[in-house]
């Protein structure tokens, strides 16, 4: 594997090399394992869009993205969009 060198400050230096060795790693391998954890924003783009579509999958509704949107309490609003659209289907039945 090809390496780089990044240049940080001492004090962040430090600051890693003392993280690093509290997990038995070297720095390198910290760096590693902290950029592993931080999604790119394609990446969360890709996993908000899958975790939406389980949701719909699952609760056998079409629930628009626009509806997503505007969930900021996120299982409360998607049981109260379900609920509406369960009734909007019980009335056309």
């Amino acid at each position: 594997m090809a390496t780089t060198t990044i240049q940080v400050s001492k004090k962040t230096r430090d600051h890693l090399a003392e993280l690093a060795k509290e997990r038995g790693l070297d720095i390198g391998r910290l760096v590693e394992a902290l950029a592993a954890e931080q999604l790119t924003t394609a990446q969360r783009a890709e996993r908000l869009a899958a975790d939406r579509e389980v949701v719909r999958q699952v609760m056998g509704l079409d629930i628009s993205d626009e509806e997503f949107d505007r969930a900021p309490d996120v299982l409360g609003n998607i049981c109260r969009i379900a609920a509406e659209k369960a009734l909007v289907r019980g009335a056309a039945a």
